[in-house]
């Protein structure tokens, strides 16, 4: 069985495309310390890995699966390759585009935890906007400053 710890490190980053996808990766790592009861404050098949799984047709319970029984990552990824190869390059491209602009939507309650958020880690970075941004920021990642915000 793979290992992964999630109890004192980060997940990879929603940016790092696995198989050329944003959030495959990080959700790979989420499932893979579930399956070592490791997986700290992360939730695995939380709605940002439900995202990713509908666009490719993918059954989180399925792929947890997999994970669990897999015994190299190398059998992750043939395991989820042909979901990936029934989307056009323009489908995954637009896909990422789009996910990894992804914020909370104005008034709602959402909003209001996404800025309690980033007051909590940031309070300067005023041009964090996104869910992937914010994850960056909060896992101490670089997130480069928005121009004109």
């Amino acid at each position: 069985m793979l290992k992964r710890d999630l109890t004192g490190s980060y997940p990879r980053s929603v940016r790092e495309e696995y198989l050329g996808v944003v959030q495959l990766g990080r959700a790979v790592d989420k499932g893979i310390a579930t399956a070592n009861g490791l997986n700290g404050e992360y939730n695995y098949d939380c709605p940002m890995d439900k995202g990713v799984f509908e666009f490719l047709g993918i059954d989180g319970g399925a792929l947890l699966e997999v994970i669990k029984n897999a015994q190299s990552e190398s059998e992750i990824e043939a395991y989820l390759k042909p979901f990936v190869e029934k989307k056009s390059p323009a489908e995954i491209r637009a896909f990422n585009e789009e996910f990894l602009e992804d914020g909370p939507e104005p008034g709602s309650s959402g909003e209001a935890y996404f800025l309690n958020l980033r007051n909590q880690v940031a309070p300067h970075r005023t041009d964090v906007t996104t869910w992937p941004d914010l994850l960056d920021l909060d896992e101490k990642r670089d997130v480069p400053q928005r121009a004109g915000v």
